[in-house]
Order: structure tokens, then sequence, then C-alpha cells
């Protein structure tokens, strides 16, 4: 079939990978220090690779090319989310600095931490993001869970000691990472003593995702759990 699909000038590209990284359908790959489109039914034609593209290489062009195909997409990604989970799993005793388990007290701290000066934060876990987390682990136990929105961090100023504070905090967007919250959620919810559950999302209609992943979890997870949603406008205030 004719339709709209991206081109990518050799000649130009000067390897940054800048765009393989915000395509999120993995049509493109780095191959020998150059941008290539490898997957063309990966590729939805919207350009989401061209505004990050510093030397202006990647272009449109109208010719003969398969089909997107969503689905195949779609399981790629699925795919990729499960190797990640299993990497963080395997490696959140060791490996990678930035993805090993960590408790926190009470107050924010890392456990024996001599006691900073306020503003403190919140945090009682690391990591804190939903694709991140494993679905079992000490910091579970007993825990108050919060469930929030990337964004309400930014929007909402008091946000560490109004919701974080005593709380275990998972955070995530279902626009950005393109997945189903829901089965990892329920496997949260329903694997460990969750004590109670509040969801904070934005005023935005993407952030139902979140909302409706959380709901659905608490559903299937069997439990009756205390749940609570709040909602934060997008000019800080909290919506009644």
């Amino acid at each position: 079939m004719i339709r709209k699909i991206i081109r990518i000038d050799e000649e130009k590209c000067n390897g940054c990978g800048l765009c393989a990284e915000a395509c999120h359908e993995g049509a493109i790959d780095m191959v020998d220090g150059k941008a290539k489109l490898v997957r063309e039914s990966f590729c939805d034609g919207f350009g989401d690779c061209l505004p990050n593209c510093p030397t202006g290489a990647i272009s449109f062009e109208e010719r003969e090319a398969p089909a997107y195909d969503e689905a195949a997409v779609k399981a790629s990604q699925m795919t990729k989310e499960k190797t990640t989970m299993e990497a963080h799993a395997h490696n959140h005793q060791g490996g990678c600095p930035g993805s090993q388990m960590m408790q926190f007290d009470s107050e924010g701290r890392l456990t024996g931490e001599v006691p900073a000066a306020r503003p403190v934060s919140r945090l009682r876990q690391w990591p804190c993001q939903l694709k991140l987390l494993p679905t079992q682990a000490p910091f579970f136990d007993g825990a108050k869970l919060l469930i929030a929105a990337d964004c309400t961090a930014f929007a909402y100023a008091n946000i560490h000691e109004e919701f974080m504070k005593g709380k275990v905090t998972v955070i995530g967007c279902p626009k950005l990472d393109m997945v189903d919250y829901t089965e990892k959620l329920t496997s949260i919810i329903a694997d460990n003593d969750i004590k109670a559950v509040t969801i904070l999302r934005m005023d935005v209609p993407c952030c139902g995702g979140l909302q409706r992943a959380a709901e659905n979890a608490l559903r299937a997870s069997g439990k009756f759990i205390p749940w609570q949603v709040v909602v934060v406008n997008r000019d800080g205030t909290l919506a009644e």
C-alpha cells in the first residue's frame, strides 16, 4: 500500500540515537552507528521521532510500505516490558545502582541515616516507578498504598506531606508507558498485606486509565480494602 512513512537520511544522521528513543513503537534501531528504519510495519507515520533529530535527518515520504501493524507493536512492547521487569527483579539486590531496592524510614530517610533539615522527602522505598517495582517486597507488608500519576508530583506542591507521608508510593502514566497496569496492581494488592489505597490523579482524561486500572485491580484482588480517589487540578489545587 502507498502511505506516509518516515525517511532517514544516513548522510545527515550523526548517530545520537534520540530518534530511536523517541520512537515508542520500536520501528527504529541503531545499526553501525546510524539510525535505521528496520521495521516499516511498526512506523505509524505520526513522526514522534522528527522533532528529536538535531540534524534534520528525518522526513516524511509517501511510498509503498507495509501497513502499520498495531497488534505487532503492542506485542513487542509487552515483551520488552516483561524483559525489563524480569531484569530488574533479578538485579534489585545488585547490578545497576538505580534499580536496587531500598527501604526508607518513616521520615523518608534511608534507615540509619542522620536526620536531615526540613523539608524532607516522604518517599519510603525505591524504586517507585510502577513499571520497575516487583510485585512482592518487604515494604508492601502492612502498607498504605499511594497510586499516583506522574504529573501529580509536579502539579501539587505539598504532595510529600499530604499524600506520600506514611504510604508506599507507586507512580505511573498509562499514556506514556502505553501499558495496562491492572495485572501488576492486582498482584501487588492480592499478594501483599495492603491496608488502604489512595489513587491520586490529574484532572485530564488520560489519567482515567490509571484510575480504572487501580479500581479493576481492587476488584480483581478479591479483598475489601478502604480506598479513595483524589483529583489534582492543573492549577495545583485539589478538585472538590
